[in-house]
């Protein structure tokens, strides 16, 4: 997987940790204090969009009174507490990262987060003492499935897209990657368990665990 790879590329939410299931919650809360109320579709429609897209899309979508930048702040005091204390790294993350380390490979993270939950979420798990760049979609000019976040990421890492592997949780961010001329191994999240197939058709690779990667039990797409 690692062959011929000079930098990795991270996927925050669902990849690094394992957060994806807190903003439904979230959302939730915040649509029903305002008497509206969640559609079940509301995560499909808005999956991939950088943190100032959602936060755009809400507004005129629920004709909300509040900014863009005041929907974003409110979001972020919603979830700051649980990532800083109750998000978790996925399984093995740690010990793979370590690993990347050891084999001098550049390392990067390219979100659709706020930069405020990412600093939550490093002050937890110091993620940024592997990370050479960390990129947010709100500061290129598309979200994901358009590759800018991860293009981005690589310009910042020094390295061409081809040489990169990216690891996503989401078929958007999967398409992301791909767009971007990368190589992509996704990651099993139980908040996209039922795209497991489409994200394994999609992608490079195919992983429950990062120990996948230590033991070699992950899957491998055919050559086509």
């Amino acid at each position: 997987m690692l062959s011929q790879i000079k930098a990795v590329i991270f996927d925050l939410d669902g990849t690094l940790v394992d957060s994806m299931g807190l903003w439904k919650d979230i959302d939730i809360e915040f649509l029903g204090e305002r008497g509206i109320t969640y559609e079940d579709d509301l995560q499909e429609k808005i999956e991939g969009m950088s943190f100032t897209e959602t936060a755009v899309y809400f507004k005129e979508y629920y004709h909300l009174d509040e900014s863009v930048e005041e929907l974003k702040k409110i979001w972020n005091q919603m979830a700051e507490y649980k990532y800083r204390y109750e998000v978790l790294p996925k399984p093995g993350v740690i010990e793979f990262l370590d690993t990347l380390k050891k084999k001098k490979i550049k390392m990067g993270i390219a979100t659709s987060n706020s930069k405020e939950l990412i600093a939550a979420v490093n002050e937890a798990y110091h993620f940024d003492e592997y990370m050479s760049c960390i990129v947010t979609a709100c500061s290129v000019n598309k979200g994901k499935p358009a590759p800018d976040v991860y293009l981005e990421a690589a310009r910042r890492l020094g390295v061409k897209p081809e040489e990169c592997l990216v690891f996503e949780d989401i078929i958007k961010g999967i398409e992301a990657g791909k767009n971007a001329g990368m190589k992509v191994c996704a990651v099993e999240d139980s908040y996209s368990a039922k795209q497991r197939e489409e994200k394994q058709k999609i992608s490079d690779y195919y992983i429950e665990s990062y120990d996948d990667i230590k033991n070699h039990t992950y899957y491998e797409k055919e050559p086509s």
